[in-house]
């Protein structure tokens, strides 16, 4: 598998994609407004989902490209809970964040907020029961397998469901791993890390 090489940005680069001169970049990373690191030869270089947070923060216009690439960065180590018992959810989400702190983990309660989520933050992995109210866990499966926009996580399946099929369903799918509750969250998480 390819490997996408690391986009970074200089000081003169963020000044120019926010339209400043080069000193008012190098000002704002020195006086800690924008998250930077030095390189060896000590050069200012500014992650995009870095850069993007500053510029939301100070109400600037981001450049597509820009939030794209962010995007991309930043949806390689986030997950999304969907379970309808907000209790289960909490407590999966909470022992996902303890256990996986550079994670972002966000949470639905039904198909149609999974959905909405889907569509704007792009996890990596999600974490779905089958029994939701609005669009089912099937339902939402073949959703996300079928649109290319979803760009295809990892989906671990949280079910009380006992359909003796249910496997060969799931599977069918493209699910990656079937969990029966109660679930073991310890085994969820290495799972998560797994995948």
């Amino acid at each position: 598998m390819k490997k996408d090489k690391a986009v970074v940005y200089s000081a003169l680069e963020v000044a120019n994609i926010c339209s400043v001169v080069n000193q008012t970049a190098i000002n704002w990373i020195r006086g800690g407004h924008l998250k930077a690191f030095k390189t060896p030869g000590g050069q200012f270089r500014v992650y995009p989902e870095d850069l993007v947070t500053f510029m939301q923060g100070r109400k600037m216009h981001v450049p597509k490209e820009l939030m794209e690439l962010s995007r991309k960065k930043n949806s390689a180590k986030t997950i999304l809970v969907v379970d309808d018992d907000k209790g289960l959810n909490s407590v999966i989400m909470n022992f996902l964040s303890r256990r996986l702190p550079d994670y972002t983990i966000y949470q639905a309660f039904d198909g149609f907020d999974a959905g909405a989520k889907m569509t704007e933050y792009h996890p990596a992995c999600m974490i779905l029961d089958l029994d939701l109210p609005g669009i089912n866990g099937f339902d939402l499966c073949k959703r996300i397998n079928e649109d290319e926009k979803f760009e295809h996580p990892s989906i671990i399946i949280v079910t009380a469901l006992e359909d003796a099929d249910i496997e060969k369903r799931v599977n069918d799918m493209g699910v990656k791993k079937l969990f029966k509750k109660p679930l073991n969250l310890p085994e969820l998480t290495k799972t998560v890390l797994e995948l």
